[in-house]
């Protein structure tokens, strides 16, 4: 079993959402996933990703693959993350 696997939350370590909390909705390839903020809590979008651009933490929610971001959001609420991922990391 892989780390880098549907509802593993990440931290974003590139680019304009870096250091904000992400969940992996999707493994495309070896190299690139999909992830979602989602965007209602953390202004990131259901986008393609490297697997470059990510941090993997230890937690991991119950989602199916291809989660739309209303079920990874009642997700993250239902794991009292919702303030982590309004938060972020402090860079």
């Amino acid at each position: 079993m892989t780390a880098i696997e549907t509802g593993r939350v990440c931290i974003k370590t590139r680019g304009r959402n870096a250091g904000k909390y992400c969940i992996i909705t999707e493994t495309i390839d070896d190299n690139y996933v999909t992830i979602t903020g989602p965007k209602a809590l953390n202004k990131i979008k259901t986008k393609k990703c490297n697997i470059d651009h990510l941090a993997l933490t230890g937690k991991k929610l119950d989602i199916k693959d291809k989660a739309t971001e209303k079920d990874v959001e009642e997700a993250i609420e239902s794991a009292n993350l919702t303030d982590t991922f309004k938060q972020g990391l402090k860079l």
